[in-house]
């Protein structure tokens, strides 16, 4: 399926509410029930269907120029759309060409790059995955050593990526290499697209405590990439890479997971008889609160936005909240389970209730998206001036 659909519709226009009400009626009446709040991270093909649909509905890039087929949408509307989503319980998409790849190239690629794969994003012929962290520079991103070295019209790309989440997936990925080693890390680094299905690259999935396969090393090998296929300037990768990960600040805060969590506890202690005791419920009041806080916290943000704002470094603070509190409401639940907690299958009898998915599902968040101690590093620099 190929679409070339133009939106026409000035969404911004519309006040908030109006076009929150539009966006809440159309997935409910769109979504598929079957992938409703699915219990993991879904690949493509369970979740084609909804691509599709989105693409169709011209909804499928909200952040995109209309002129490219996305909606055109502020800030502020995009986050009012992922609310939606997140109420509803819509399943993420492999998400890393419409949110990320997408509006670089929008940004810095040429127009035979943007002909070439914006449409291939937008009817699902091309999946993406990202190529940034490897063994020895995940937090220490400019210390990458995947290198690519041109030869006449190609480069010739060798090295490994890691924690490269959904590769198994994608049948495209963005990749930084390094292409001078002369100058200091972060201005030697450059922004390749490359095709998986070329000859030399190597997928092997890491199956995480779940026992899927969602996060993969990535191996080049000789790997001959058209010139053509590197975005923006040699050695000018750096910055088009930090400007892929700002609106990823305030996606990872959002409170999202821990409102579902804190939704899947209390069933679970309804379950298991425990709701009415005393000292469950001083636990459970203290989550609430800090939960309340952090939404309060994030909606701060989220108005900075929808007034046409930057976001500023203190923002890390919301990844730092959110994945603490989803955490700590985690492991309450492993604890009101007891010995059930010790499955990897939701209960028989309920398949809403799944503590050992809840807890596993949370144990990275402090990790991805930036560690919470690198976010702590931002913040004690670049808030409070502590350092040098």
């Amino acid at each position: 399926m190929r679409t070339d659909r133009v939106n026409t519709i000035d969404y911004n226009a519309m006040s908030d509410d109006d076009f929150r009400r539009m966006v809440r009626d159309w997935i409910s009446a769109n979504y598929p029930a079957e992938i409703r709040n699915p219990p993991r991270r879904l690949g493509i093909e369970p979740t084609r269907p909804w691509y599709e649909s989105l693409s169709q509905q011209g909804w499928l890039t909200p952040g995109w120029p209309q002129e490219f087929g996305g909606m055109g949408l502020t800030a502020g509307k995009q986050l009012i759309m992922m609310e939606e989503m997140e109420n509803y319980g819509c399943a993420r998409l492999p998400d890393s060409g419409i949110t990320m790849l997408g509006p670089l190239l929008i940004r810095y690629g040429t127009d035979e790059q943007k002909a070439r794969f914006l449409p291939a994003i937008q009817s699902g012929e091309h999946i993406w995955c990202q190529g940034y962290s490897e063994p020895n520079a995940g937090s220490d991103l400019a210390g990458l050593r995947t290198e690519a070295v041109l030869d006449g019209d190609h480069w010739v790309v060798n090295g490994q990526k890691i924690w490269t989440t959904m590769a198994t997936e994608a049948n495209w990925i963005f990749v930084l290499v390094r292409t001078d080693r002369e100058t200091k890390p972060q201005a030697g680094i450059s922004f390749l697209l490359v095709d998986m299905n070329t000859s030399g690259v190597e997928v092997r999935p890491i199956e995480n405590l779940e026992r899927h396969a969602e996060f993969c090393e990535v191996f080049f090998s000789d790997v001959r990439v058209p010139k053509e296929n590197l975005v923006g300037e040699v050695n000018q990768g750096w910055g088009m890479a930090k400007a892929l990960l700002g609106f990823e600040r305030i996606f990872l805060g959002s409170p999202k997971q821990s409102t579902n969590a804190l939704v899947r506890l209390e069933r679970l202690a309804r379950h298991v008889g425990i709701w009415n005791d005393p000292v469950f419920q001083d636990r459970y009041v203290t989550l609430a609160m800090d939960l309340e806080c952090h939404t309060a916290l994030y909606e701060s943000f989220a108005d900075q936005l929808k007034q046409g704002k930057a976001l500023g470094p203190d923002v890390s603070m919301l990844k730092v909240f959110q994945s603490e509190l989803y955490q700590r409401i985690s492991e309450l639940a492993i604890s009101v389970a007891g010995e059930r907690s010790g499955t990897l299958e939701p209960f028989t009898e309920n398949g809403d209730l799944h503590p050992a998915g809840l807890f596993i599902q949370s144990r990275p968040t402090t990790i991805y998206g930036g560690t919470n101690e690198v976010q702590r590093n931002i913040l004690a620099k670049h808030v409070l001036g502590l350092g040098g």
